[in-house]
């Protein structure tokens, strides 16, 4: 199987699982965004831009440099991601050494060590929903046949957002991606430590974190920081379950 068209079916079943109501958002468009970066030839980085508010943000990035760079564009008020989502067309630079269309984001990029950036707006119908920036050490990496395979990913993560934007404005949106983020670490470590106690795959212990949510009403984090205490609490004694499959917490 074409190893591109294998990545673009698996980010068709993150974003299935995320309209389905089986992946949060954040975690969607994270996959998303790793996925595209390895699919399209030449790709290093790849960030997602929303708006909070007024307030354009890099949500979701593969790596640290995204932000640092998109933020020389979103403090000139111009750049190849902003009149992306603007205007609603695809901006490419070939070299940041020599472009002199957008010349703060340029020089961010260049300072990183990125040579060439493909920016693409996330739209779904008429309306642009967000930005889909890529990022490549290499000059001129984004010609011909990388631009298309960008633009499937892009649109993909359009209609995540899209799909979200249905339930909540858009500053809500930002903001419930932003704690998202931030507590993904402890859930990952509470699901690490229900696996090995329950000999159960990552799904299987998030899904046991989710229902022990949804049994005591408690955010899922809130379950993850619990468990994650104890463990620590009990030095090595942590039971995992309360005899019924579920998280030991209250």
């Amino acid at each position: 199987m074409d190893p591109v068209a294998e990545l673009n079916d698996k980010a068709f079943a993150a974003l299935g699982a995320f309209l389905d109501g089986d992946l949060p958002l954040n975690q969607a468009l994270d996959q998303l965004a790793h996925l595209a970066c390895l699919a399209v030839p030449g790709c290093d980085m790849v960030g997602i831009t929303l708006f909070d508010g007024e307030t354009p943000i890099t949500a979701i990035h593969t790596h640290p440099e995204p932000p640092k760079i998109d933020q020389a564009q979103y403090d000139a008020g111009r750049g190849p991601c902003l009149d992306a989502m603007r205007l609603g067309q695809v901006n490419r630079i070939d070299d940041t050494a020599t472009d002199t269309r957008w010349p703060e984001f340029a020089r961010a990029a260049l300072d990183l060590g990125v040579r060439s950036t493909l920016g693409l707006p996330m739209r779904v119908g008429e309306r642009n929903v967000g930005g889909f920036n890529m990022y490549s050490s290499t000059a001129e990496a984004f010609l011909g046949e990388a631009a298309d395979v960008a633009a499937l990913f892009a649109a993909q993560a359009g209609l995540a957002v899209a799909g979200s934007l249905a339930y909540w404005h858009q500053r809500s949106l930002v903001q419930h991606l932003e704690e998202a983020l931030k507590n993904r670490p402890v859930i990952e470590q509470a699901k690490g430590m229900i696996m090995a106690r329950e000999g159960v795959t990552a799904d299987e212990a998030f899904d046991v974190l989710r229902r022990a949510s949804q049994r005591q009403n408690r955010k899922l984090r809130d379950i993850a920081v619990e468990i994650v205490e104890r463990a620590l609490a009990r030095s090595g004694t942590y039971s995992g379950s309360n005899g019924d499959g579920e998280p030991d917490a209250p």
